[in-house]
């Protein structure tokens, strides 16, 4: 697995970010420009932890761009999958945020986070900075959800460039 510190791998994948066909694009590392991202995998559309996660980190949309930060997700499933799932389940309609389309699991691999058994991406999380450097990694259990939130905090503290302290919230005093 990548870890703090590696370059996140170029890829050229599918994003989807609607319902339907024409909100397919071909993307890049260099898609997403000088900012930061956070990528998160899920699994596998069409289940039952994946679809909170997303909706979770669909709540935090607004706050994770004003931090000039970009939401990227994605799953070893196709682009007409994602788009099928977008617009069945209530919860991910409204998103906008692209959905990567990793189907020949390349990116997955090269990240490390391929789950061997099941053949599906693990439940994974990367901040990658403005110049893709890794700068924090999760990964979780198959069955285990993440807390966005958490997220959005770590973000805050990786932007200080300052030594921030266990339970540190933007706004609290540095070290």
């Amino acid at each position: 697995m990548l870890i703090v510190g590696n370059k996140f791998p170029e890829f050229n994948l599918i994003a989807v970010s609607g319902t339907t066909p024409d909100t397919f694009s071909q993307v890049n590392l260099a898609s997403f420009g000088n900012q930061w991202k956070i990528f998160f995998f899920w699994p596998k559309d069409f289940t039952f932890v994946c679809p909170t996660e997303i909706a979770g980190f669909g709540k935090l949309e607004g706050e994770f761009k004003d931090r000039d930060a970009i939401l990227i997700g994605g799953s070893t499933d196709s682009d007409f999958v994602h788009a099928a799932w977008r617009g069945s389940h209530p919860d991910l309609q409204p998103l906008t945020f692209p959905w990567l389309a990793d189907i020949k699991k390349e990116l997955v691999t090269e990240l490390g986070i391929l789950n061997q058994e099941g053949g599906v991406a693990n439940r994974a999380t990367f901040i990658v900075d403005p110049d893709n450097i890794i700068r924090f990694v999760e990964m979780t259990d198959l069955s285990v959800g993440r807390n966005p939130s958490e997220t959005l905090r770590i973000l805050d503290a990786l932007q200080t460039d300052e030594l921030c302290p266990c339970n540190w919230n933007k706004g609290d005093a540095t070290l």
